[in-house]
């Protein structure tokens, strides 16, 4: 996809894969919707890139994420793609894990994205792209080499998990539009197991992506 004059709405806009991902596409000419949980980074950054529509919400509430590609769409007057970079991190070994930890991990890792995915989905442009930022098991040396799973990052692995998984299926369902569906795995910032991500590689990573769609 040209990136320039695409529009893009940008889900966890106020974090730092999130922001930087907004900036990046809006440098390259495309038209980006904000969206994310931090009022004052969200008016800041929509003011840095020219007063762009900016939406705050919250990952638990799964109805706002629903709201969020409709909403876009209408600000925008169309929706070419949909970024997310929502996350969270949480590691302990599973005894250890409280069920409210362990729900929350699932609900910001897993039910956010797929919400704003499934709102998005009947809008989306087609040829159009849906792009969710994942994480979990530590990656392999080669690509022929399996995922590594560690300890203490139960939870948190099967809530990246399960949004992969969902994503294979949304690809099989929006291939008929030739909607493209990336699952784009990188390690959280906040990631203890793995040496810290570059975030300007990991947002190059993304936008190279968007432009092969």
């Amino acid at each position: 996809m040209e990136i320039s004059g695409a529009r893009v709405l940008v889900v966890g806009a106020t974090g730092v894969l999130g922001g930087l991902a907004a900036r990046a596409l809006a440098e390259l000419g495309g038209e980006v919707a904000l969206a994310g949980r931090n009022p004052v980074r969200l008016t800041a950054l929509a003011r840095d890139l020219g007063g762009v529509p900016a939406r705050c919400f919250e990952a638990s509430d799964l109805d706002q994420c629903s709201a969020l590609g409709p909403w876009a769409e209408r600000m925008l007057l169309r929706l070419d793609g949909v970024l997310v970079t929502v996350g969270a991190t949480g590691f302990g070994a599973v005894e250890d894990v409280s069920n409210d930890v362990a729900g929350h991990l699932l609900t910001v890792n897993a039910l956010c994205p797929m919400a704003v995915l499934r709102g998005a989905a009947p809008v989306v442009a087609d040829k159009g792209f849906l792009l969710a930022a994942t994480g979990g098991a530590r990656a392999p040396r080669s690509r022929t080499e399996p995922p590594v799973p560690e300890p203490g990052t139960a939870d948190y692995t099967a809530s990246k998990a399960a949004l992969s998984s969902w994503l294979r299926v949304l690809a099989e369902e929006l291939a008929p539009r030739a909607v493209a569906v990336h699952d784009i795995g990188f390690p959280h910032p906040d990631e203890p197991l793995a040496p810290p991500a570059d975030a300007l590689e990991a947002v190059r990573s993304l936008v190279e992506r968007i432009a092969t769609a």
